[in-house]
């Protein structure tokens, strides 16, 4: 998911904030930032509501008002407090955070699963900051924009080319925006700083890196994020940490974790089932109650927007999204309708014994032709829009499995899809010391061993302690 914001300069604006050099508060180095801090909190505001349409906001006020609270608090010890701060706790199984500009910062319950103190929370969200407080996500913007300054100006000048302004203007992909190595590090340095004035332990804070160091290590434990291949390998931040909290001789301060692990009990681990999932090539959704076959080889992608599949090949796309209309013709007649649209055929149908539209058509992609097909279903009180389409060459190699996708979608029956649930954390207490296999013993768990050492950061070898708090993981199906 790659969202873009435009940028628009005129040639004096592109001339006054050229001249703006400024210390950085957060780094004290002095910088050339054509953004405006108002500019990011915009920009921060329009991309946030981006962000939740796109992760969605896991329902837990309890638990959000907890991870709010932690990150207000880190933010009243950066150099930038008066920005306005937004906490956001994203329904998302994906061991992640991450930050847009302006002061709104993301956790995923995926993270919070697998960190171990609020020490830990208070060090990732004091990482987070400070890609704020250091301007990171402005500064590689104000890269971009003085590479891109000649066009600008261009376009300014030479008001025949704003026809072509497309090519000129820059997209940022911000959720996913790349760090340099240097950055993350002054991140992670920054992150100390602010959970150590905060009172935290910093060693144990910087338990959560060693926790991503094996995390990045096993593939079993589930989705690993992709910023781990691009980010500072997460072991040697770990010891670049210590070895910063041994120099500045920081020792001691707040772990809290009992406060931290009772907050996980019940909290969804891993992919929520109920918001659909893949079985080999079909797509099951129990809360909406329909099943999609995919074309046979596609490679699936959930996301809270759509369902996609992708060929082996790269060159053909299948997309199952909600509609807007009130019946399948008027869903039709709107995409039907559109100036990049050229309908070829179009039929009222049924699919499944469900009232539906269904008809072929040619568009284009830059350069690319491409053609489709595109089918409106009424099921229940919605409405589905099953798209699939390809380069008009290579039409002829798709058509009939997309076909097949269309005429396969239909009411979820099977009680054994209906009825599965996720996986939830569940906390208990040991009585007494135990190994991995005899916590598993007592406390049988619905995933695999080695993904509840990863969650209790347990190292090999060592104990579960008695009266002290664990995770394991019930409910959903068993994965062995």
């Amino acid at each position: 998911m790659r969202r873009a914001w435009i940028v628009e300069m005129s040639a004096g604006g592109v001339l006054a904030v050229i001249i703006a050099c400024a210390t950085n508060p957060a780094t004290g180095k002095r910088e050339l930032m054509l953004v405006s801090e108002g500019q990011e909190v915009a920009l921060g505001k329009q991309e946030d509501r981006k962000a939740v349409a796109s992760f969605g906001v896991y329902e837990d006020p309890a638990l959000e008002d907890y991870v709010a609270s932690v990150g207000h608090a880190i933010a009243e010890q950066t150099e930038r407090p008066d920005l306005p701060w937004t906490f956001r706790l994203v329904d998302d199984a994906a061991v992640n955070a991450f930050a847009l500009p302006g002061g709104f910062v993301y956790m995923t319950r995926g993270i919070l699963a697998h960190l171990d103190s609020e020490a830990e929370l208070a060090m990732v969200m004091g990482h987070e900051a400070g890609h704020v407080t250091a301007r990171h996500s402005a500064a590689q913007m104000s890269s971009q924009q003085l590479m891109s300054l000649g066009m600008g100006v261009g376009m300014i000048a030479v008001p025949e080319l704003r026809r072509y302004g497309d090519l000129a203007q820059l997209g940022l992909g911000l959720l996913f925006l790349k760090f340099g190595r240097d950055d993350e590090n002054e991140a992670d340095t920054l992150g100390l700083r602010y959970a150590t004035r905060l009172g935290y332990d910093p060693a144990e804070g910087a338990q959560a890196f060693r926790m991503l160091d094996r995390l990045s290590k096993q593939s079993e434990a589930g989705r690993v994020p992709g910023w781990l291949s691009t980010h500072p390998d997460p072991g040697d931040r770990y010891h670049r940490l210590m070895a910063a909290v041994r120099e500045q001789s920081l020792a001691g301060g707040n772990v809290r974790r009992e406060a931290y692990i009772k907050r996980l009990d019940g909290m969804t681990f891993g992919e929520n089932p109920r918001e659909g999932f893949f079985r080999e090539n079909a797509f099951y959704h129990p809360d909406l109650r329909f099943r999609l076959e995919l074309p046979g080889g596609f490679k699936g992608e959930n996301t809270k927007q759509a369902v996609w599949a992708v060929s082996p090949d790269g060159d053909a796309v299948f997309q199952l999204t909600l509609a807007e209309g009130r019946s399948p013709d008027e869903a039709a007649r709107e995409f039907f309708g559109s100036q990049e649209i050229r309908a070829r055929e179009g039929d009222r149908t049924t699919v499944n014994g469900l009232p539906a539209v269904v008809g072929t058509f040619d568009a284009t992609s830059g350069q690319t032709p491409l053609r489709g097909v595109a089918a409106f279903v009424q099921l229940d009180d919605r409405l589905y829009r099953l798209v699939g389409y390809a380069g008009r060459d290579d039409w002829h190699r798709y058509s009939r499995s997309f076909g097949a996708a269309v005429r396969s979608f239909g009411p979820l029956r099977e009680r054994w899809a209906l009825d599965r649930q996720p996986h939830r954390i569940e906390v208990v207490v040991p009585p007494s010391d135990m190994t991995l296999a005899q916590f598993m013993a007592r406390y049988p768990s619905t995933v695999p061993e080695a993904t509840i050492a990863l969650i209790n950061q347990l190292q090999p070898g060592e104990l579960f302690r008695g009266g002290r708090q664990a995770k394991r993981v019930a409910g959903g199906d068993r994965r062995m």
